[in-house]
């Protein structure tokens, strides 16, 4: 059977470019996990948690292999770790918290909150906000992010995680009447500005809304992105 040479170029045309949509596809799906990846940062053997329950009940955990801090709507307290068969268990008073992978309940009284799954997305800012950052902002293609610790340093993780770049924070420079704050620093071999700019920001994969652009130039490179203040 003679295959007429036409259809044989058409269809090498049709092939290469399902190849090509199917590549962006997982391009784009790497390049979004990867970043959430990256912007876990568990210090040590901490984990962080935002926890949302199935009955609408949201809490925060920052657990580790001796204790979990539970962080309420109306409270904090401090749970020790107790024996369990599987997963791993919390205990003190009327209180008891378990969670598995990304998974928890949590037992207050004769309160049970169910099927509470850890958002990982919420848990990147909670991590950062314990962990003192004052101002955070992230950025795509390639996945990028920044968190200005004021009086101490500002910390630049670019190219999915492979560099990293740390300044020590400047008394940053605030134009009231263009709602604009910048910081320009530089250490012994790069300089970097950050231009934060009151104004909406759609984060272009999540498509997360934040209060302000930021633009981020390190050196001569320049990142966009969106951000917001955690304290």
């Amino acid at each position: 059977m003679q295959v007429n040479k036409q259809t044989i170029f058409y269809a090498n045309i049709i092939g290469f470019i399902l190849l090509l949509l199917v590549g962006c596809m997982r391009a784009t799906g790497q390049d979004e996990s990867i970043k959430t990846d990256i912007l876990l940062q568990n210090q040590s053997n901490q984990r962080i948690g935002v926890y949302e329950c199935s009955n609408g009940f949201t809490f925060t955990a920052r657990i580790d292999d001796e204790s979990a801090w539970l962080f309420l709507p109306n409270k904090t307290v401090r749970l020790a770790h107790v024996p369990s068969g599987s997963g791993a268990k919390y205990s003190k008073d009327q209180f008891t918290f378990w969670s598995k992978g990304e998974e928890a309940q949590l037992e207050i009284d004769d309160n049970l909150y169910r099927n509470c799954k850890n958002n990982r997305a919420k848990a990147i800012w909670e991590n950062a906000k314990l962990n003192g950052i004052d101002f955070r902002a992230v950025g795509n293609e390639p996945a990028w992010y920044l968190e200005i610790e004021k009086g101490n340093k500002i910390v630049l993780i670019i190219n999915y995680g492979q560099d990293r770049y740390e300044f020590a924070t400047p008394e940053a420079v605030i134009d009231i009447p263009a709602r604009k704050t910048i910081y320009e620093t530089q250490n012994d071999t790069n300089h970097l500005t950050v231009v934060i700019r009151g104004r909406r920001c759609r984060d272009s994969m999540s498509g997360e809304s934040f209060e302000t652009q930021v633009t981020v130039t390190l050196d001569r490179r320049e990142f966009q992105g969106c951000g917001r203040a955690l304290h």
